[in-house]
C-alpha cells in the first residue's frame, strides 16, 4: 500500500470558481467528483487517466460500466468510524475485478492501515496529524490471517 503525500500527487481536482464544474477541456490525472464525472462521461476521451471520487453512501454497482475507463476510485471516510468504504473496496475488488488504484480519503488513521489492505485499497491519504511511518509498521503487525480477504480468498490453516 502507498501513502499519498498531497504535496506530490498527481490528480488534481476541478473546481470551478461556484464549486465543482465538469472540465470542458478533458486532460489526464483529473480527479471529478461522481456528479462530474456522469456529466461528462459520454464524450470523456477514452484511454485518458481519469479519477473519480466516490461518497461512502454511493451505490458501487453504478460504476459498473464505468470502471475500465478509470485509473483511480477515491472512496471516503467522512468519519473514522464509518466502514462503508470497506464494503466499496471489496466490491471493487471481488465483484468487479477492478484492478486500478482504490485510494482511502478523509478520516483515514494508522490503526486502519491492514483492513484498507484486506479490503483492496492500494493507497490512502491519512488524517491531517497521521504518521506514515507508523502506517507503514501498521501494515506488518500481523504476518498473517485466518480469514480469507481480496488477495487471499481461501481461509489460512495453520500447519499441524
Amino acid at each position: 500500500m502507498k501513502f499519498i503525500d498531497i504535496h506530490n500527487d498527481p490528480w488534481h481536482r476541478v473546481c470551478g470558481e461556484d464549486g465543482p464544474k465538469p472540465d470542458p477541456d478533458p486532460a489526464p490525472h483529473r480527479l471529478l467528483t461522481i456528479e462530474q464525472w456522469h456529466a461528462v462521461r459520454d464524450h470523456w476521451p477514452a484511454g485518458l487517466p481519469t479519477a473519480v471520487e466516490v461518497p461512502n453512501d454511493f451505490d458501487i454497482e453504478g460504476l459498473e460500466a464505468d470502471l475500465p475507463r478509470l485509473a483511480l476510485l477515491v472512496l471516503q471516510f467522512p468519519k473514522w468510524v464509518d466502514g462503508r468504504a470497506y464494503s466499496q473496496a471489496r466490491l471493487l475488488r471481488s465483484r468487479y475485478r477492478y484492478e486500478g488504484e482504490i485510494r482511502a480519503t478523509g478520516e483515514v488513521l494508522v490503526d486502519m492501515a491492514p483492513l484498507l489492505a484486506r479490503t483492496g485499497f492500494s493507497a490512502a491519504l491519512l488524517r491531517a496529524g497521521e504518521s506514515v511511518d507508523a502506517a507503514q509498521r501498521a501494515l506488518g503487525f500481523f504476518p498473517q490471517f485466518y480469514q480469507g480477504d481480496v488477495s487471499a480468498t481461501k481461509p489460512h490453516f495453520a500447519a499441524a
